[in-house]
């Protein structure tokens, strides 16, 4: 039932399901545990020997067979915590190599709701003056507060704007308390909804295709183009625009 979640947080197939299986069950036997998580007996002990080292199962000594049992669910998120740690202590290095070689040109693909985490991380690093046409108000995105969190915080501290041309149904879908906290803003009028969004900030424009009001979903694709030129470019049509619109 959550053989998929206990491997996000770093077990396997087998480890996953012999665990989950020893929650159900208790105190139990090798071949107890074998019938319940469907794990072949040849694994089990291997397995339950590495649940044990990272303290996710404990051993019962018997005299005739040990019995095992899995203890509290609560470990997981420790271990969470220590991959993180960990993981925090090497980031700095390994971001030093990410931006010794920064894209001068570059065209790639975003998707889903992952690839739309990445795009958001992309901004943060970039951290520029931005310009969004056509938006959807995907702040509202769920799953994605922390990130945008740290994308306003980033924004704030390098004192950079924020200029949104919405969707005229942002309007009709959300209160102007929630949009009107994403920086200077306009509507298109109505008749001009569409499918698509438009971003420019630094040297990157971005599309975006698949769009939901308030929330990018599963099923949208981002195109990112990396060329000073070209973002310079999008950033005049995008001002002349603005321009033309009246007042919100």
């Amino acid at each position: 039932m959550y053989e998929k979640e206990l491997e996000q947080i770093g077990l396997s197939p087998n480890e996953a399901k012999i665990y989950e299986a020893l929650l159900r069950l208790g105190e139990s036997s090798v071949t107890e545990i074998a019938y319940e998580s469907h794990v072949h007996r040849r694994s089990i002990y291997d397995t339950l020997m590495r649940l044990v080292e990272k303290g996710l199962v404990f051993q019962i000594f018997q005299k005739k067979e040990n019995l095992y049992r899995a203890v509290d669910p609560k470990k997981c998120m420790e271990l969470l915590k220590e991959k993180e740690k960990a993981f925090k202590k090497v980031l700095p290095g390994l971001e030093y190599f990410y931006t010794q070689d920064p894209m001068e040109e570059a065209a790639y693909i975003y998707r889903g709701i992952e690839g739309y985490k990445n795009y958001v991380r992309e901004m943060i690093m970039v951290a520029e003056d931005s310009y969004f046409l056509g938006a959807k108000f995907n702040w509202a995105t769920p799953g994605t507060e922390s990130l945008l969190s740290q994308y306003n915080a980033e924004m704030k501290r390098k004192q950079k704007k924020q200029m949104t041309i919405f969707d005229p149904r942002v309007k009709e879908t959300f209160k102007k308390s929630e949009y009107g906290k994403v920086g200077e803003h306009k509507f298109f009028p109505k008749g001009y909804e569409t499918p698509g969004v438009m971003d420019v900030f630094g040297d990157r424009v971005v599309t975006f295709k698949s769009m939901n009001i308030g929330n990018f979903g599963e099923d949208g694709s981002i195109f990112v183009m990396v060329n000073q030129q070209l973002a310079d470019s999008y950033r005049t049509w995008f001002r002349f625009i603005w321009d033309s619109l009246g007042k919100d």
